[in-house]
């Protein structure tokens, strides 16, 4: 059962106009609050399920003046059919070991971000992440939160190189995808579309009905993946609203 939390003792706060790293030529602004540390969780619930993200102990949505672009995604576990080509990156990632671990950093999964970022994205903000700035982003928090790490099959006794990781919030509706990286020299494996598949697949399994993706934004090519999955949910003015074949099919 979808939790609510009153966000009245919340206090929020609105960041100064910056450089939009989605839509170039534009400016971001973003309202956030601190996550408390009793109640985070429930906290967490409640704003994710409005549109918010985390990062450590904050909760944070866009809130741009002249711009809408960025737009809560969520997949409906229960209702998603996987497409023929979907089918064929779980059985390309088949063989890979499925092991989540707690909430705490280590270096192996900080070496294949330093390894992500500089292939995949080497301008943006979190390319010169340092081990400090990785400890906090996994460890720095007060909600329900683990590490799913996906190996190779061992040629020994041992737990097989890491392919892909993704730090996750178990919210009491779903899944909450908060980041995810893999190896980049995978490239015909999709390891990034894997990821959010298999997320469907788990929240199915243990009944929650959502996979939250953050946002989606139209225009940018580093968020256009998320439209390809379908059936999706985007949060607009009126709601969660289902979108299927490429149009809005009503409320979710």
């Amino acid at each position: 059962m979808t939790q609510h939390f009153s966000t009245r003792q919340l206090r929020f706060f609105l960041t100064a106009p910056s450089p939009c790293p989605y839509l170039p030529g534009r400016e971001e602004r973003k309202v956030f609050a601190h996550l408390p540390l009793l109640e985070g969780a429930a906290v967490n619930d409640s704003l994710t399920q409005g549109g918010f993200r985390r990062s450590q102990n904050i909760a944070y949505r866009p809130a741009c003046e002249n711009c809408s672009a960025c737009v809560s995604a969520r997949l409906p576990a229960a209702d998603y059919i996987f497409s023929r080509s979907e089918k064929r990156v779980l059985a390309r990632n088949g063989s890979l070991g499925r092991h989540v671990v707690e909430a705490e950093a280590t270096r192996e999964q900080f070496e294949l971000l330093r390894r992500y970022l500089t292939s995949r994205h080497a301008g943006g903000g979190m390319a010169e992440m340092t081990w400090p700035d990785y400890v906090a982003m996994v460890e720095d928090t007060a909600v329900r939160t683990h590490l799913v790490e996906y190996r190779e099959p061992s040629k020994d006794r041992g737990p097989g190189d890491l392919a892909a990781c993704v730090l996750v919030d178990q919210l009491s509706d779903g899944l909450s995808l908060v980041y995810s990286f893999y190896e980049p020299t995978f490239t015909r494996r999709s390891l990034g579309s894997f990821v959010i598949l298999d997320h469907v697949i788990q929240a199915g399994l243990v009944d929650l009905p959502y996979v939250y993706l953050g946002y989606w934004v139209e225009g940018s090519q580093k968020m256009n993946y998320k439209a390809r999955f379908r059936p999706l949910e985007l949060l607009r003015a009126d709601g969660w609203m289902r979108v299927s074949r490429g149009r809005a099919d009503g409320p979710a």
